[in-house]
């Protein structure tokens, strides 16, 4: 079984990391999933990794289609392939509004489409070659790369909803899913299954831990972080989708009301308890266990910082 952590660990400066990236082999980790969302970016802790740690398997989840360009893209990826071959996997995705274009200042336009066309060229790209793409989306003359990786990077696809987890399941080699309950598992993937029409597809799965006993300092901590997401167009659809529009519509109201504190405080406990991992350490392996069996192939730890050891957790949230 793959079994992963996502890097940087918050709370620790990324220079001082070495030991502990370089010791995550030993504890059974296989794989090291970086994000890219308002801390470092997606490419330097994985570079980082391959050289304190060069056996791990390196992926992002994710890195957005638009704050790149798609030459540029496939040029990370390349250069990261060649310091780790074959032990790439290449996590793209749509992001969000508010990343894209509240933060980078580029058009938030046709994300399903976006996201297909830029599979379609990395999956070009990777091969060698002179590259040409037209589409309403992407429009890329002439690019040939000057560094082809050897094997190519999987690429494996962020999706919420049925239409981008079928794409993930028909064009890409799998499917990243992101701040949902082990129980949610099974409607996410069938559709990514039922798309690659029995070919095999990686299930990649970011979850959320605080390994902290005390349930009454976990879940405000952990409401507030699922506030600034949970309210995302996007997220708030895909949990409509998934059934949990009833528990969160007091979540909503009151976040598009501007009242983003209660808007928090309104998120259910019973939610809470299935979105992000609490506990002791132990308790959390065996939640992560869950997702395992429900469908996931790679799960991928997210330890939430709370003021406790996060080294020590890393080795407590490690596979037994």
């Amino acid at each position: 079984m793959r079994y992963g952590l996502t890097v940087p660990v918050e709370g620790i400066p990324l220079r001082d990391q070495r030991e502990l990236v370089a010791s995550l082999p030993d504890l059974g980790y296989t794989d090291v999933w970086s994000s890219e969302t308002a801390g470092a970016d997606g490419f330097t802790p994985l570079v980082l990794a391959s050289q304190w740690a060069p056996t791990l398997r390196l992926g992002t989840a994710v890195i957005p289609v638009y704050t790149r360009g798609a030459a540029v893209l496939a040029q990370s990826f390349a250069a990261l392939a060649a310091l780790t071959p074959g032990r790439v996997v290449a996590g793209i995705g749509a992001s969000s509004q508010v990343i894209v274009e509240g933060w980078n200042s580029v058009t938030y336009d046709a994300p399903y489409a976006r996201v297909r066309d830029t599979v379609r060229f990395l999956r070009a790209a990777f091969a060698g070659g002179k590259v040409d793409l037209a589409s309403p989306t992407l429009n890329v003359r002439g690019f040939r790369p000057g560094l082809v990786p050897d094997p190519a990077p999987t690429i494996v696809v962020a999706a919420l909803r049925e239409g981008m987890l079928r794409l993930a399941g028909r064009e890409a080699d799998g499917a990243i899913l992101n701040w949902l309950g082990a129980d949610n598992v099974p409607q996410a993937v069938a559709p990514v299954l039922a798309a690659a029409e029995g070919a095999a597809r990686e299930i990649v799965a970011r979850i959320f831990v605080i390994p902290v006993a005390d349930p009454d300092l976990v879940r405000p901590a952990a409401k507030a972080a699922l506030a600034a997401y949970l309210t995302v167009p996007a997220y708030a659809a895909f949990h409509a989708w998934i059934g949990n529009g009833d528990r969160l519509a007091r979540t909503w109201e009151l976040w598009a009301a501007g009242e983003r504190r209660e808007a928090a405080a309104a998120i259910p406990d019973s939610l809470v308890d299935e979105l992000v991992l609490h506990g002791p350490a132990e308790h959390c392996r065996e939640q992560v266990a869950r997702y395992v069996t429900a469908g996931v192939t790679t799960p991928v730890v997210m330890l939430l910082p709370l003021g406790y050891d996060m080294v020590g957790a890393v080795r407590d949230m490690a596979p037994r």
